[in-house]
């Protein structure tokens, strides 16, 4: 368990906007070079607008030029584990495919994951390829 990270997933919670569903999510990730971002869940009365913390904290460090994600954890004040929603694992999928995944509650309730486990057959940039029969 990646302490660092996690208190960084923690720390995200308490930006996040959600007065629509009162389910704040705080998430960072790693990478390779060792650099953290992260991100919280910012809703939208338009609820298709609602960006998850997952994703924020990934676009985060896709956009300042760090692809190589290692690590990524999710954290929630609750006392059950939070679960990526379908969009969030698709983009976990193609952005961050080997990356470690932990969940994680403010109060220590943890479980890691890979991607595969959470999404078996992903959509991907080569999901149309044929293979030799």
């Amino acid at each position: 368990m990646d302490k660092e990270l996690i208190e960084r997933a923690k720390n995200a919670i308490e930006k996040a906007y959600s007065p629509y569903s009162n389910y704040s999510v705080g998430a960072a990730v790693r990478t390779e070079n060792g650099e953290i971002f992260d991100g919280c869940n910012i809703e939208n009365s338009s609820y298709s607008l609602t960006v998850c913390a997952e994703r924020v904290a990934l676009f985060k460090a896709i956009s300042e030029g760090n692809d190589k994600i290692e690590e990524i954890s999710i954290v929630i004040d609750d006392d059950k584990l939070p679960s990526p929603c379908g969009a969030c694992r698709q983009v976990i999928s193609e952005l961050a495919p080997n990356a470690k995944i932990s969940l994680a509650t403010k109060d220590g309730l943890y479980k890691e994951y890979k991607i595969e486990e959470l999404l078996p057959n992903a959509f991907t940039l080569n999901h149309g390829d044929k293979k030799d029969e």
